[in-house]
């Protein structure tokens, strides 16, 4: 048996045409025409830009524009996410502002220039599977293409001489290539067979996946919803546009798409490491939910952790933050309770040292009996270190020795001028300080049931003794999600097809030579430089040579075919070394 030759690593063009349909290209990708300009015309120009529009290198450099334009999305504020970023930005810099504007750098994803390139993209895609996959089709229905004239003209091939009839080894060719899952049959007096479809498959399964992710994408971006939510322990919240703290959608989207359902906060769980490197890292953090879809659904309880939303309908809530709301009663000179509310705080530290306002806007009036509005400013820790730590910081995040600090105003607080402002702080333009004997802010430290008494009879302020604990709640509804991490996955596995599965053609032909004896030649052909061809054919070609019977070796070297003469006009002797030992 001859040595498994290989040659130059692919068939030229010429080569190609001299191989006639065996050498055909082994993949659908579209062979490029050089276009003839001059006479192109309208149509042939049309013709011209559509092969560009849909060839592997536009759609290349199409997906890299888009990567690149989504670079500003990230860098810069975005009017669709954060309009007070937006602005803070235009206020900082009013001439990079404008610029920005007119090339629409504060809403990237809906810019006229990003949705070209989007749009382009997608019909480059589409134009460059639909006539691949019709082309893969017919490939599927079809046999392997049969045997060229000269198969020692491929890259990899391998001969010899065997005692077996060519109906027997065309037999045990067939089958032992349909064992190794090759598609075969027998035509023009040779074996054919093919292999490695699923390469070209994998890669039209990764152009699809790709057009599902913008797809998907898209969908998302337009109708896309998220929003953020602070509630106490005991409150509750429903789904509706009033009940955000903060709320964003895409351009598409409208109320009427918000999934029907509410919650309740029953109770909020945080554990935290006690001691050792990683005290105070937080071990558990869950809310307990009662919950209902609809108007008209039934209650039921759920447990949200982090990383372990809730999935009610297209929305998940998710638990982000966490803080103490101390529960804060006011009272006015003459005992009457005016405020009695769970005031939630917000966190500076991993302690939780938090701080917020406490704003008493109505039922008030001062010992002249004039109406007024309070106002505290509010600090608060949960574990406090004591006056010999000479720090207002918390020294642990649980509720081991919980200290709230109020600082006492009068005044107006601006809340019926019109003007939007935080409930966490405090516009003091028109209040005025509570003083103390020594005539400095009345400010004082309070335990859980400690109350502090403000001065000339204007009322008190009671520290209650149960602190609550509020969650922070995102709700995120995104549509097209299940798609796109399907796409994501379909394009992996797609891509790993294409790139590691090899599409292969392999013939065999035997033929009665001058002397009477069978002479086999066969021969691989690969789509591109590999050297799994070689490996492969020699395996098939050694596995083959067991099943024919070896002849004897002609005595006269003289008589040993000739490779490039037409097959079974002379034997040949073996290479050294090949012949099976």
């Amino acid at each position: 048996m001859s040595k498994t030759t290989a040659s130059d690593p692919a068939p030229s063009a010429a080569e190609n045409q001299d191989l006639g349909a065996a050498g055909a290209q082994l993949s659908t990708a579209p062979t490029e025409d050089t276009p003839n300009l001059p006479s192109l015309g309208v149509i042939g120009w049309a013709r011209w830009f559509w092969r560009q529009l849909t060839s592997m290198r536009v759609a290349l450099l199409l997906l890299l524009l888009l990567s690149l334009g989504a670079i500003p999305g990230s860098l810069i504020p975005q009017s669709g996410q954060d309009e007070t970023k937006v602005a803070d930005f235009r206020k900082n810099n009013p001439t990079l502002g404008d610029v920005y504007d007119k090339l629409g750098l504060f809403h990237v994803y809906s810019s006229v220039w990003f949705s070209a390139i989007y749009i382009l993209l997608f019909v480059s895609l589409i134009g460059c599977i639909v006539p691949r996959t019709w082309q893969f089709v017919g490939q599927l229905r079809g046999l392997p293409p049969g045997a060229p004239q000269r198969l020692t003209r491929l890259p990899a091939h391998t001969t010899w001489r065997t005692t077996a009839g060519p109906e027997q080894v065309h037999t045990a060719a067939l089958a032992l290539l349909k064992k190794r899952r090759f598609r075969a049959h027998l035509t023009g007096g040779s074996v054919a067979a093919e292999k490695g479809y699923l390469r070209e498959l994998g890669n039209l399964l990764f152009h699809v996946a790709l057009i599902v992710m913008l797809v998907a994408f898209a969908w998302g971006q337009l109708y896309k919803s998220e929003g953020n939510k602070l509630v106490v322990e005991g409150d509750g919240f429903s789904n509706t546009l009033t009940q955000y703290d903060d709320f964003k959608s895409g351009n598409l989207f409208t109320a009427d798409d918000l999934v029907p359902f509410s919650f309740n906060l029953k109770k909020f769980t945080g554990t935290y490491e006690r001691t050792g490197p990683n005290k105070g890292t937080p071990r558990t953090y869950q809310a307990a939910l009662d919950y209902s879809t609809g108007p008209y659904g039934k209650d039921q309880k759920a447990t949200v952790r982090v990383n372990h939303p809730l999935e009610i309908g297209d929305s998940k809530v998710y638990l982000v933050s966490h803080g103490y709301a101390p529960v804060i009663t006011v009272r006015d000179g003459k005992g009457k309770v005016i405020y009695d509310s769970a005031v939630p705080l917000l966190p500076l530290d991993a302690n939780v040292t938090s701080s917020g306002a406490v704003k008493v806007l109505d039922g008030y009036r001062n010992p002249q009996g004039k109406k007024e509005q309070l106002g505290f400013n509010a600090f608060f820790v949960p574990t406090f270190g004591g006056a010999a730590s000479g720090t207002m910081l918390s020294q642990f995040p649980a509720l081991d020795s919980p200290v709230l600090a109020l600082s006492a105003y009068h005044g107006d607080l601006g809340a019926d001028s019109g003007i939007p402002q935080s409930v966490y702080q405090m516009d003091k333009t028109n209040m005025k300080e509570f003083k103390d004997s020594e005539g400095k802010l009345f400010k004082k430290l309070l335990r859980p049931g400690e109350t502090m008494t403000l001065p000339n009879g204007a009322g008190s302020v009671t520290f209650g003794k149960d602190v609550k604990e509020w969650a922070g709640f995102q709700v995120v509804q995104a549509p097209g999600s299940g798609w796109a991490l399907g796409g994501a996955i379909a394009a992996i596995g797609g891509l790993a097809a294409s790139l590691f599965i090899q599409r292969r053609r392999v013939w065999v032909r035997a033929v009665k030579g001058a002397d009477g004896v069978t002479v086999v030649e066969m021969a691989g052909l690969g789509r591109s430089e590999s050297a799994k061809v070689p490996e492969e054919l020699g395996d098939l070609a050694g596995i083959l040579y067991d099943e024919t019977p070896a002849a004897p070796e002609p005595a006269d070297p003289a008589d040993s075919p000739d490779p490039d003469q037409e097959p079974g006009t002379d034997t040949s002797v073996p290479a050294e070394g090949a012949e099976k030992q």
